[in-house]
């Protein structure tokens, strides 16, 4: 038997390897990437009858096949329902619980068995008021005992309310009730934005603002909650008091219940070493207008980890307020 020699082998070896060197790396055995959409036409109203053959899906401006569709009916719904009951919120937190209550009712009551919600609650620390469950009853016993204190640490909620999210099933959603501000949090706005993306969630704040603000009231923290919804997907509510917030419920409903799911197989993407993924989701009908969530964390050609920690959220896990 002909055996070549040792130097001819290696030259294969070597051409090889100078060929995938200068070959663009993708990505392969990559996860579904799962996608939630509202879409809106000109004139602010939902549009719920779209089918797949109308959106269009960009990975890093790379467009991908959508290998699964579904119009909201078939995935379980997970809602962490943040409110904050610091010092600045405390004059309304009654306003804002009893809406909250007509939220999850209407969520829970008259949603699907699948469907859960949780109830967060923060001032200088966070508190899990009641976990995930599909029992409106507990929540609204929970949402009766709701009282305030000081500090605000808003960012602290969303991150830790994200992690929770992370490893459940379906479609996922932050509901935040606030007033934007934001004094004792460990974690920045970005941290808080990319917990929630890496959990897949999408953020609805409702920045209350009582009729007595003036116009010259700081803005920062409703912009901030502003990047972080569109970041994910969702937009923000500035309601006033009363008739307006209980709107501001029924309209978050309504999105929850005319949503898309798409979802890809990332392909022919190439590695760089950013581990975020700039996504793009388009309408072929120009009149339409598309909110999905902006990126997800994926591979990277040098993937270094998180170098921030991350924080487990449990019943007994998340900071407790002092009662």
């Amino acid at each position: 038997m002909f055996r070549p020699p040792v130097s001819a082998l290696l030259a294969v070896c070597a051409a090889s390897l100078a060929a995938q060197q200068q070959t663009p790396v993708f990505r392969s055995n990559v996860n579904l990437v799962h996608v939630v959409a509202t879409v809106h036409d000109r004139s602010g109203q939902l549009v719920g009858a779209l089918d797949k053959s109308d959106f269009e899906i960009y990975d890093n401006r790379v467009q991908q096949q959508i290998a699964v569709f579904d119009r909201q009916t078939s995935q379980p719904l997970s809602v962490a329902l943040l409110i904050d009951v610091s010092g600045s919120t405390n004059i309304d937190l009654k306003y804002e619980t009893v809406s909250a209550a007509k939220f999850l009712r209407a969520l829970l009551v008259e949603g699907k068995p699948e469907d859960q919600a949780a109830l967060y609650t923060f001032d200088d620390a966070v508190q899990l008021d009641r976990n995930f469950t599909h029992n409106y009853a507990a929540l609204d016993t929970a949402l009766k005992k709701v009282h305030g204190s000081a500090g605000t640490s808003l960012y602290d909620a969303i991150f830790l309310a994200a992690r929770d999210l992370e490893g459940r099933p379906g479609r996922k959603v932050l509901v935040i009730i606030s007033d934007g501000g934001n004094t004792t949090s460990q974690y920045t706005a970005h941290q808080a934005l990319d917990a929630a993306q890496m959990s897949d969630a999408v953020i609805y704040p409702v920045v209350v603002m009582p009729i007595t603000n003036g116009a010259g009231r700081n803005i920062g923290g409703e912009n901030a909650l502003t990047f972080m919804a569109q970041g994910t997907g969702g937009h923000t509510f500035l309601p006033s008091l009363g008739k307006q917030l209980d709107t501001a419920f029924e309209e978050i409903i309504a999105e929850l219940r005319t949503e898309y799911v798409l979802a890809f197989y990332p392909h022919g993407v190439p590695l760089t070493r950013e581990r975020f993924h700039r996504l793009e989701v388009k309408c072929r009908r120009p009149e339409l207008q598309v909110s999905a969530r902006n990126g997800y964390y994926g591979d990277a050609e040098a993937d270094s980890g998180d170098s921030e920690a991350r924080v487990s959220v449990k019943p007994d896990g998340v900071p407790r307020k002092k009662r």
